[in-house]
């Protein structure tokens, strides 16, 4: 056992100086260790986040696949409901970014107001359709009759109700924060319900104007993104940095490419290209219908072929269609997209990530819809300026004979009907003379 004090040359008693451990390394060493593991633990946890988010993407992208066809599989009905719930939920994120909820809280009517102008809108726009596409069927119904013939001056009434509200529940120092919102929600309307509303009357034309602008949406979408990240080098606008020129440009040729065979095969059924004239149709039970000339395969004769190609059919048979969805594949390369990018400036002026959670793992319902809004409005027009066949229908003619003429001019009407139906070998003399009967009782009442 070492002494615990020695004397020294003077006779003065001294403590024994002990060697202390330099442990300086292993200090340096141990803090080197747990910045490691910390870095290893950060790196570990953002790859657990990572693959927890693309499960849950991937698992929400197939539920969304099977809700897309399955709905198409079960009728148009089930895919108006689908639209319906997309309008309002998107309605719902994008008035929500704008909101202070603490002023909401305060101005009782805010909130109201908005969802009373999202309701009278979807009437307005709801009913437009039904009466357009079911006029034979609203026009003689003695209840249906009134609000389809007033169905524009009923919409009106009620805008005014609340426009007139809105003025009414103006409050002082809050005056900003709800014209504000006013507008915030006029713009969300047109941008979202107004242009929503032609997908659904894609789909009352035929499940094909709904599908393809869909599919062609989708289809850019993802081909942007592979031919991106594959050979993508030039930037294509600030709002959205990932986007690429190759990949914009890459997009569209898959685009047209995929457009055209899908279009092709389409065509072949009768489930897709024929009008709706029973909502309770589906897949199963089919439509059947005239086919649009659109759809029917026509020759074109080359107007000129250049010497060295001589050997080249001078003739080529194809559907008109094929030319039209090479605009349309077109348009979802080209300008559809900008949807996209007006919603990310939207987002980057209120400092936002996504319009809202309402899908895990892709954000908002908006975030998905951005460009099939104005591709769906797009594929109505186009379809109504240079597809449509215009002749008259029976609910065109009922409406015709109900607005234009008298109670007697509509009996004559019925009388002239049977007389030619009877001429025509369609009904009997019996029909014909219980008719006259029944309906010359009518006007003596």
């Amino acid at each position: 056992m070492p002494p615990l004090s020695k004397k020294d040359s003077n006779g003065a008693v001294t403590r024994p100086v002990h060697s202390r451990t330099d442990t300086g390394a292993s200090d340096w060493a141990t803090d080197n260790e747990v910045e490691v593991d910390d870095k290893k633990q950060k790196a570990q946890s953002d790859f657990d986040k990572k693959k927890q988010t693309f499960i849950t993407r991937a698992i929400w992208t197939l539920i969304m696949i099977g809700v897309f066809f399955g709905s198409i599989a079960a009728g148009h009905i089930y895919l108006i409901i689908i639209v319906t719930a997309v309008q309002i939920i998107s309605f719902k994120e994008v008035i929500a970014i704008s909101n202070v909820p603490s002023r909401a809280r305060s101005l009782r009517f805010t909130k109201t107001l908005s969802w009373y102008f999202l309701g009278t809108t979807m009437y307005f726009l709801y009913g437009e359709s039904v009466i357009y596409y079911f006029k034979h069927i609203v026009l003689i119904d003695r209840v249906l009759l009134p609000f389809a013939t007033h169905h524009r001056f009923i919409s009106f009434m009620l805008y005014v109700m609340g426009f007139v509200f809105f003025v009414a529940s103006l409050q002082k120092g809050h005056y900003r924060f709800q014209f504000t919102q006013f507008a915030w929600t006029h713009m969300a309307l047109y941008l979202i319900v107004v242009q929503a509303h032609f997908i659904m009357n894609n789909i009352f034309e035929g499940m094909i104007w709904f599908f393809l602008p869909v599919s062609l949406v989708i289809t850019n979408d993802i081909f942007a993104y592979i031919c991106g990240i594959t050979f993508g080098k030039t930037q294509l606008i600030k709002l959205s940095p990932k986007k690429t020129v190759e990949g914009f440009v890459g997009a569209w040729i898959c685009t047209v490419l995929l457009g055209f065979v899908l279009t092709n095969v389409l065509m072949r059924y009768s489930y897709f290209i024929c009008p709706v004239n029973d909502l309770g149709a589906n897949v199963f039970t089919g439509l059947h219908c005239t086919p649009n000339p659109v759809f029917l395969p026509h020759t074109y004769t080359l107007p000129f072929i250049p010497s060295p190609w001589t050997f080249l059919p001078q003739k080529i048979t194809v559907a008109p269609m094929q030319f039209h969805i090479l605009v349309m594949a077109t348009f979802a390369s080209l300008i559809a997209p900008f949807g996209g990018f007006f919603a990310s400036g939207l987002k980057r002026t209120f400092n936002i990530k996504d319009f809202g959670d309402s899908i895990p793992g892709h954000g908002g319902m908006t975030d998905r819809m951005d460009c099939q809004f104005i591709m769906g409005f797009f594929a109505f027009m186009y379809y109504q300026s240079f597809i449509a066949v215009y002749k008259t229908s029976v609910g065109s003619v009922i409406e015709t004979v109900i607005t234009g003429l008298s109670a007697e001019e509509q009996i004559e009407v019925v009388r002239g009907l049977a007389k030619h139906l009877y001429n025509q070998g369609v009904v009997g003399n019996d029909v014909v003379e219980y008719l006259a009967k029944r309906l010359g009782e009518g006007v003596k009442r």
